[in-house]
């Protein structure tokens, strides 16, 4: 006669394996790179709570080595040696822990803040490119010597004024004290330039550099942010450069609305920002009128605007979302992920 399953002996019988937990997959967010959600874990590690050593409990509990004793042995295996013990398996647990703790912690800090960050930054380094790019010997030359530009009605010559201005271009551009601009003299001995000329380069000199100065420093903090997201968050960086380039464009055609509708309130304003009321208005004599006219300050806004929106339209083309820059950062994601599972010890 057949025996049944319930005259097995209790070793004998067979129960059914427990359906597996549904495995959670890392989940993409959009902005930074897919992290596993909280609570779910990788197949095969130890639940939480479970003691350090057993991989799994109930009928198919098994020994592991070093664990202690299991299934009523009272001593362990004969291949545990005194390295197998508890604090060694306490200690892989620990290591375990830290690199799971160190694969799910990646996501940026305030990812948020450096696109904004990155987005306002850009049409501030595009423009003091660009006022650097144009305050050049280059400029002042083909300024001089271009057709319609002014004459001096004072007899300042093409070549003359290209070495005066020159002067004065270098002066706000170097670290050289006073002297070097109130020093100048035509060829009777007499000072070209007057102390109130001389005290407003000098103010000049003070803006220009110390907002170019500024601007590289933030240039370089958003530079390491850029390469920051661009590793943690694939595509954060170009979207932000993106959007600040188009802001780039909106900011010019403001400015330029602005200039063409009311160029000398413009100027005005402009120089109300920087300077003190009084200590940039001259005679049209004086020399600084004679070698920097009003058409020459109309050509070097248009000439700075010109290749700021140069800038901006070629970091948009750079940075435009495209299907291949979009698969290209998905890739990137893909391979962070698979690097942290493995981190992770999935």
């Amino acid at each position: 006669m057949p025996s049944t399953s319930s005259d097995k002996a209790p070793w004998q019988r067979s129960e059914p394996e427990p359906p597996a937990a549904p495995r959670e997959e890392p989940v993409w967010t959009g902005l930074i790179p897919a992290v596993t959600p909280a609570g779910s874990q990788a197949p095969g590690a130890p639940a939480p709570g479970t003691p350090a050593g057993q991989e799994r409990s109930g009928p198919d509990a098994r020994p592991v080595r070093g664990a202690g004793p299991a299934l009523g042995h009272d001593e362990a295996g004969p291949e545990a040696g005194p390295e197998d013990g508890p604090a060694d398996e306490d200690e892989q647990a620990r290591r375990r822990a830290a690199r799971r703790h160190e694969a799910v912690a990646d996501e940026p800090r305030l990812p948020r803040v450096q696109q904004v960050f990155l987005a306002v930054l850009l049409p501030l380094v595009l423009l003091a490119a660009a006022v650097r790019a144009v305050a050049t010997p280059l400029f002042l030359w083909a300024e001089y010597h271009r057709p319609g530009f002014p004459a001096d009605p004072w007899g300042f010559g093409t070549e003359e004024r290209t070495v005066l201005g020159s002067y004065g271009l270098d002066y706000v551009l170097n670290w050289a004290p006073a002297p070097y601009l109130a020093d100048v003299r035509d060829d009777e001995g007499n000072r070209l330039f007057l102390p109130t000329e001389v005290a407003h380069m000098t103010d000049v000199k003070i803006v220009l550099q110390v907002a170019l100065a500024a601007v590289v420093v933030l240039a370089l903090v958003g530079l390491v942010s850029a390469l920051y997201l661009r590793a943690r968050a694939p595509g954060a960086a170009s979207g932000a450069l993106f959007f600040g380039s188009w802001l780039t464009v909106v900011l010019l055609v403001l400015l330029a609305v602005a200039a063409l509708v009311a160029w000398q309130q413009f100027f005005t304003v402009f120089h109300s920002l920087f300077f003190a009321d009084g200590s940039w208005t001259f005679r049209a004599s004086d020399t600084l009128i004679r070698l920097y006219p009003m058409q020459f300050w109309t050509d070097a806004a248009i000439a700075v605007g010109a290749l700021t929106l140069l800038g901006a339209l070629a970091v948009m083309a750079a940075t435009w979302p495209t299907a291949f820059r979009r698969h290209r950062a998905l890739d990137r994601v893909r391979r962070r992920q698979e690097l942290r599972r493995r981190l992770a010890g999935r």
